[in-house]
């Protein structure tokens, strides 16, 4: 059950072995409308470890006094992460 921000995750494991591993977590958002960044890392089984840092954004509706995922966006890439870093710092600036 995902009932306060800190249930919320995308770690992921099945059969005993993390697929997705959360590195961080920091809420941007809270309240009925909370949205998470998320750091995380992939397992990759052809080298038996984990990939590159990930990061996603995903955004959850709190209903019936649960947490449910309504939106995500994947930052596809550093470089990604990097624009998205510089587009907003040049526009708080």
């Amino acid at each position: 059950m995902n009932e306060t921000i800190d249930d919320l995750t995308v770690e992921y494991e099945e059969n005993g072995q993390v697929l997705v591993k959360e590195l961080d977590k920091v809420a941007l958002s809270k309240g009925a409308w909370t949205t998470i960044l998320f750091r995380y890392q992939q397992w990759r089984p052809e080298t038996s470890d984990y990939g590159p840092d990930k990061y996603v954004i995903q955004r959850y509706k709190k209903s019936g006094g649960e947490y449910r995922r309504q939106s995500k966006f994947n930052i596809s890439s550093p470089e990604q992460a990097r624009k998205l870093v510089d587009a907003l710092s040049a526009w708080l600036e």
